[in-house]
């Protein structure tokens, strides 16, 4: 477990103790973990591959926990506290029978899922929405709901797209589409990540 991971998991627990994030809850962990990275990625405006990128912040928050440690866990602590609360509002948990409302969303991933490999660049294009999403205060989820978004619109447009995935000019239409998609989420109300415990698998709303 990273500097980082540590300080994460000790700030989580004081906003909730219940968690059990080095046993049952650790899938959450890794997903705040991940946004976490995402939320300081963006604010700070650090780029450069996924490990380029964590070895930056990790070199930053070592810098900043060495200097000003109580400022660090009092920011970590502000970010866990909004990060729980967006997680309690945006995470439905599915057990047994599966929602109605995921089904419909399913048909569109399903769909879109062989198109979002085939599409060239898709993690810078997954990070410009990662971006988007945290710059409309939604920092939970951001790599999931990302890489769903983007899944639905190929999905949405599936027979469109098939002949012409990397064309310039559908890849921007498709970028555009994709960020307004992000924007209109931004003031929605309610769950977009359904976790399906049996499974452990993630969909989006």
């Amino acid at each position: 477990m990273s500097f980082i991971e540590l300080l994460l998991l000790e700030s989580l627990k004081r906003k909730n103790p219940l968690l059990d994030l080095e046993g049952t809850d650790r899938k959450v962990l890794q997903i705040a973990y991940e946004d976490f990275l995402n939320y300081l990625k963006t604010v700070w405006n650090i780029s450069g591959s996924k490990y380029e990128v964590e070895y930056k912040i990790a070199e930053k928050i070592r810098k900043f926990y060495t200097e000003t440690p109580e400022e660090l866990l009092e920011f970590l602590d502000i970010w866990s506290g909004l990060w729980l609360k967006k997680w309690n509002e945006r995470v439905k948990l599915l057990i047994g029978k599966d929602d109605r409302k995921w089904h419909k969303i399913n048909k569109n991933l399903t769909a879109g899922e062989p198109l979002w490999f085939q599409l060239r660049r898709r993690e810078e294009f997954k990070d410009y929405v990662v971006r988007s999403l945290i710059r409309n205060a939604e920092i939970c989820g951001t790599s999931i709901l990302a890489e769903n978004l983007i899944k639905m619109e190929l999905g949405a447009s599936f027979e469109r797209s098939k002949s012409k995935l990397n064309d310039r000019e559908y890849l921007l239409n498709l970028l555009n589409n994709t960020l307004r998609r992000t924007r209109e989420l931004s003031r929605s109300k309610g769950p977009l990540i359904f976790m399906r415990i049996d499974k452990r698998f993630f969909q989006l709303s």
